[in-house]
């Protein structure tokens, strides 16, 4: 315990007062606290180390000073072929909406200002039109995400009183968030009718009581059931819930604004479709295959949103200008026929062909870079399976190209690794123990970044 250097001496070390500069001196402070803590308890425990313990104090400070001393929430290179990537962010944002953000950002703006009246003004109003001319609703909603639509729809129409919903679709959003929670929170009590893969229309309608607000009808997201299934189609529920006088709400989830050509979307309804088939209340994502930020939308009859509109809960789930700014150009792509523009739409349309040689063009530039590091390993061009993501078309996959980098036992690991420790992390995929490097999901400049990432991987000891 003597040989443990004191606080003092670790402060005035200039590993301290480099790292002071970045997130302050008392921030150092603590982290050298936690550092020397640990490892006294491990001590205690009767660990025991090579080095000396000065040495290895102070290179667990430098690690845990330089994790602190930048954002962790920072650019990666999404090599796995996942488009709407989740853990990644989700859908990229078009070079407009990123430059909308980037101008509204840093000034004041009319957020929640009318510059015609002098007055207060809604920021709804920023995406509203384009929304209902994009979606035929009459009225439109934003709220922070889907969730936060589903939540705030039931509490507006349906709290303290009877929901119901068919068995299967009692989905999990994601992390843990599930549909009987969602009904929960909003205070709206849940009637669940059929089973698992069989409801029909008259399990509805014998559920109705006197204190049934609404059928709701949940997008099955991220899961599939196949064989024998039965479900009420959204045009026959609609048409119980108006002979009923119930409220009809869907959950689409998916964020299908429209079907610019996208490859299975045959089987995938756009908002429009739902709220043509009759549905009272859409909710849906605007950061999946809509494309935009992450954003909560609801759309429909204008007497039920008003409603909505007048809840006190939308103050706790209202979005940011930067959100808005994003959002407003991301629709106007839509409205003006520039849908291409939107990464998520260019990723899901892109053909065999341009992938082929965008795989051919990657593999020639990691081929150069692995080169010149004198690393014994092989890059091949492979055709690849690539996924929507997002919860959208869970069984389907997309038919793409890759690069593929073979070495010896465990090299695909050690790189992966490697690669995801970098500046800017390389997530990449693997297949039969290969490192790949799908081409589907990569943006401008992302080539030449994974390039150097390996190279300096392969050089350093």
């Amino acid at each position: 315990m003597k040989t443990i250097p004191a606080m003092e001496e670790l402060l005035g070390k200039p590993l301290a007062v480099e790292f002071s500069g970045e997130i302050g001196r008392g921030s150092v402070k603590d982290e050298i606290n936690v550092s020397l803590d640990e490892l006294r308890t491990e001590l205690r425990e009767g660990v025991t180390f090579e080095s000396p313990l000065a040495e290895v104090i102070e290179n667990r400070v430098v690690t845990a000073l330089r994790m602190r001393s930048i954002p962790s929430l920072k650019r990666v290179v999404n090599a796995t072929g996942v488009i709407i990537h989740t853990n990644l962010g989700r859908a990229p944002l078009a070079r407009e909406a990123m430059q909308a953000v980037e101008s509204i950002s840093g000034t004041y703006s009319t957020l929640e200002y009318s510059p015609e009246t002098g007055t207060r003004g809604q920021r709804n109003s920023h995406v509203e039109w384009s929304l209902c001319r994009l979606t035929g609703a009459e009225s439109a909603l934003v709220v922070n995400n889907n969730a936060a639509s589903v939540l705030l729809a039931l509490s507006a129409l349906a709290s303290g009183r009877e929901v119901v919903v068919s068995c299967g679709e009692l989905v999990e959003i994601g992390d843990s968030f599930r549909i009987p929670e969602i009904l929960a929170y909003s205070g709206a009590r849940m009637v669940t009718v059929g089973c698992t893969n069989s409801t029909s229309a008259g399990d509805y309608r014998h559920a109705v009581t006197g204190n049934t607000a609404a059928f709701l009808k949940v997008h099955p997201s991220n899961y599939r059931i196949e064989g024998f299934v039965k479900s009420v189609g959204r045009e026959e529920l609609a048409a119980l819930a108006r002979e009923l006088g119930l409220i009809s709400i869907e959950d689409l989830g998916s964020g299908l604004i429209d079907r610019p050509g996208l490859p299975f979307a045959g089987r995938e309804h756009s908002v429009r479709e739902c709220l043509i088939a009759g549905m009272d209340i859409v909710t849906f994502s605007g950061d999946k295959l809509l494309g935009g930020p992450q954003i909560g939308c609801i759309a429909g009859s204008k007497k039920l949103m008003d409603k909505i509109k007048r809840h006190q809960l939308l103050r706790a789930l209202r979005v940011d200008k930067m959100t808005l700014a994003a959002f407003d150009v991301t629709l106007r792509l839509y409205l003006n026929g520039r849908w291409g523009r939107i990464p998520v739409l260019k990723m899901l349309n892109a053909d065999e062909a341009s992938l082929r040689k965008r795989a051919g063009r990657l593999r020639n530039i990691i081929g150069r870079a692995i080169k010149n590091t004198g690393a014994d390993l092989t890059v091949t061009v492979v055709k690849t399976l690539d996924a929507v993501g997002g919860g959208a078309y869970p069984t389907e996959t997309l038919s793409g190209y890759g690069v593929m980098i073979s070495g010896g036992c465990g090299v695909a690991d050690s790189l992966a690794r490697s690669l995801r420790a970098g500046d800017v992390p390389v997530i990449s995929g693997l297949k039969d123990g290969n490192l790949v490097f799908h081409v589907r999901t990569l943006l401008e400049g992302d080539e030449k970044l994974i390039a150097s990432s390996l190279a300096g991987t392969l050089d350093s000891p």
